[in-house]
């Protein structure tokens, strides 16, 4: 049977209305993205009170974008086996307690282990990822690759809201008490994710009489296909210069004499902007080729970034700059993930995605880490914007060899 012959859809979506599971799932990934993405407001207070360089923040960071990545696949194979619910309670739990411990990190130590091992964790059992695989099973086909769009855009949203939300929070009660508020926010997500129930594999597949395949190998098939292959390969350059900037452009620009407000207004501006972004490539992904999507927008992404380090930094530029990258931001993430279901189907798409969101944080990883470093070493991020811009456009020719069509598999009675 192949991926386009799959059930459109989890046999649970006529218990819910399709509006509501939308809007469930677009609530999650705003409430779960939001505080991450202001990681890097965080950077210079915390380093300032306990005289860290920024390599120590820029490490808890990294081993968070790394395990967020790592832990992944593993929450996709559980929520495909069991089900949505337990694993996104699980992480929205983890992700609170890491933030809450985030607040009294008085040592590396333990800022490792909060912000760094308990968020990523929980971001890797509570985020997008797992609202995208929801979708991929609960939404009609026609639903699908808008919910996709809409779920990202929701997590831009998240990051448009909460640049200036914390810069208040902390100018009105501190950094110590805005992590506690943010570490509250995370359990708004527990009766959300009710909306987003999904049956068990076994379930599912017997309903579907779909043919028997196990999680190692829906893996083997997948790690085995060479198009699968490159689309986690190009995923790497996203994650590189998501995190890098996330966490490194507030300070970037008080080097260069703007204020923290311009970073978070940045910040701000490229939420929005990936609003838009994001549904419409959620919207083109039912229309045009995704590989060609993918490789202009990592190829628009290296002409941004590169025009942006040429130019004097100004607020205007910053602002231009926070634009056109949020419109490229996380435009990535309706083609990379409608292109995994088409590969493979619904059934293991939370794991399947799950690895590909993995390469994507292995980049991560090295921007964020690598930024510190970097810095620390050589007291500038240009080498990084370089890098940033060389991997732009590899990934856009990494894309262009992919063949978009599900993958052959032998008819079962």
């Amino acid at each position: 049977m192949s991926a386009t012959t799959l059930p459109p859809a989890d046999t649970r979506r006529s218990a819910i209305p399709v509006i509501l599971i939308v809007i469930a799932g677009c609530a999650v990934a705003l409430i779960t993205f939001g505080p991450r993405s202001v990681f890097g407001l965080f950077l210079l207070p915390m380093s300032q009170e306990y005289g860290w360089g920024r390599d120590v923040f820029g490490f808890a960071v990294a081993v968070q974008n790394l395990l967020w990545g790592l832990g992944s696949p593993f929450a996709g194979a559980v929520a495909d086996r069991f089900g949505t619910v337990r694993v996104m309670c699980a992480g929205a739990v983890l992700y609170a307690a890491g933030l809450v411990l985030m607040a009294y990190a008085t040592s590396p130590g333990l800022l490792h282990l909060s912000a760094g091992v308990m968020v990523g964790f929980g971001l890797s059992a509570a985020s997008f990822n797992l609202v995208l695989a929801a979708f991929g099973k609960l939404l009609p086909n026609e639903w699908k690759s808008l919910g996709f769009g809409a779920a990202t855009a929701a997590g831009s949203f998240g990051q448009f809201l909460f640049p200036p939300l914390t810069r208040g929070l902390m100018d009105s009660i501190g950094w110590h008490e805005t992590l506690l508020v943010f570490g509250a926010s995370m359990l708004i997500v527990l009766p959300f994710s009710l909306a987003l129930a999904t049956r068990s594999s076994e379930a599912s597949a017997s309903a579907a009489h779909a043919p028997q395949q196990s999680i190692s190998a829906a893996l083997g098939e997948a790690l085995r296909h060479p198009s699968y292959v490159m689309l986690v390969l190009g995923f790497f350059t996203c994650g590189f210069q998501l995190a890098f900037v996330t966490v490194h452009m507030p300070a970037f620009l008080v080097d260069n004499g703007m204020s923290l407000s311009v970073g978070a207004y940045t910040l701000a501006l490229i939420g929005l902007f990936n609003i838009i972004g994001s549904l419409t490539a959620g919207y083109l992904s039912n229309r045009v080729s995704r590989k060609w999507l993918l490789a202009w927008i990592y190829a628009g992404r290296g002409v941004a970034i590169a025009v942006f380090v040429l130019v004097p930094i100004t607020p205007l530029s910053c602002y231009a700059f926070g634009a056109a990258m949020g419109f490229l931001w996380l435009s990535t993430v309706p083609p990379t993930s409608g292109l995994v279901m088409l590969m493979f189907g619904t059934r293991y798409m939370a794991m399947l995605y799950g690895f590909a969101f993995f390469s994507h944080q292995v980049g991560g990883f090295l921007g964020v880490y690598l930024g510190g470093e970097i810095y620390e070493a050589t007291g500038t991020y240009a080498w990084l914007w370089w890098l940033s811009v060389a991997l732009s456009f590899a990934s856009a020719a990494i894309n262009l060899p992919i063949k978009e069509r599900p993958v052959h598999r032998a008819v079962t009675a």
